[in-house]
């Protein structure tokens, strides 16, 4: 509730689950081995707008939450962006673009864009980085999940190797480093997260070359 008396999430966040729910309709998780069940993608992005409203986050964070991948996937072009800004407001739509990698074509070309995107999140503003952490802790914490099932069959599932993925994740740590606010505790959480990830893919590396 707010300070009104009025629930904090309203008829706007259920508009866009609803939008959420069409853009991805078609979209499943990456799976770590092909006896996962698909998951649909909606299951993500609800994840990530439970974390962020489980902080303390607006409806407009729990909204840009629901959509941050709109406009990285791109189910529609560049509409997408249009249609954000028309139906949600501007704040939601410059968290969303906020939140959005480069595009990028090729290995090097993605390494690149994770780069700039780590760079940017550091000096991010509050709301762009609660919902990042939310969506970066999602994330982490459903390859640790992955990583005690499967082991090392987790790497599969990303365009990056092993290494990249790992460096990628402990610069997401240390770009986070200095949130404040709400997107504290979940920035913290995500540096455990990933540690744990460290320690079980170290624990595979070694498996592999006893």
């Amino acid at each position: 509730m707010d300070t009104t008396g009025r629930p904090r999430l309203r008829s706007r966040f259920r508009k866009a689950l609803r939008y959420a729910a069409e853009l991805h309709e078609r979209q499943i998780r990456k799976k770590s081995s092909d006896a996962a069940p698909d998951v649909p993608y909606l299951a993500h992005l609800l994840g990530v707008a439970s974390l962020v409203i489980g902080a303390g986050g607006s409806e407009d964070e729990a909204i840009a939450a629901l959509l941050h991948d709109a406009l990285e996937d791109r189910p529609r072009g560049g509409r997408t962006e249009r249609e954000i800004g028309a139906r949600f407001g501007p704040k939601v739509r410059d968290v969303v673009k906020a939140c959005t990698k480069a595009e990028a074509e090729g290995h090097d070309a993605r390494l690149q864009a994770d780069r700039e995107y780590v760079r940017h999140l550091k000096d991010a503003g509050a709301s762009v980085q609660l919902v990042a952490a939310a969506d970066k802790l999602h994330n982490a914490r459903a390859i640790v999940a992955d990583l005690r099932e499967d082991g090392d069959d987790v790497w599969r599932r990303f365009n990056k190797t092993r290494e990249e993925t790992l460096d990628y994740y402990r610069s997401l740590v240390a770009a986070l480093g200095g949130a404040t606010g709400a997107a504290r505790p979940l920035a913290e959480e995500l540096g455990r997260t990933v540690e744990t990830m460290l320690e079980l893919a170290g624990a595979g590396e070694r498996r592999a070359g006893a």
